[in-house]
């Protein structure tokens, strides 16, 4: 079984990889996502302004990492909330998903 045999697919595009190769960060940056230090997550626009972007969580999960993605359409209305215009399933996020696991087999 080759490491991307085992690949896990969960709820609201959850989905996990084997890692025995990158650290959290230079996987980020292979895959074009850039550091989100407001919200400790990695996020990669989609064109010259701030949103749409996706916006993805990364955590070590036993040897392997759990990817949490989702496609920000706009920001919080209000300063104090995090809430957002976001969408967690679909043919965009699907594509942005198979685009990542491309990208991590080598």
């Amino acid at each position: 079984m080759g490491r991307y045999e085992s690949l896990v697919y969960v709820i609201n595009m959850k989905f996990l990889i084997n890692n025995n190769k990158y650290n959290i960060l230079s996987l980020t940056r292979r895959i074009a996502y850039h550091v989100d230090r407001k919200n400790k997550s990695f996020s990669k626009r989609l064109g010259s302004g701030e949103f749409p972007r996706f916006h993805i969580y990364i955590k070590q999960v036993k040897e392997a990492l759990e990817f949490s993605l989702h496609l920000d359409q706009k920001g919080a209305c209000y300063d104090a909330q995090t809430a957002h215009s976001g969408d967690y399933d679909g043919e965009v996020l699907e594509n942005e998903k198979e685009r990542i696991i491309n990208l991590l087999k080598d």
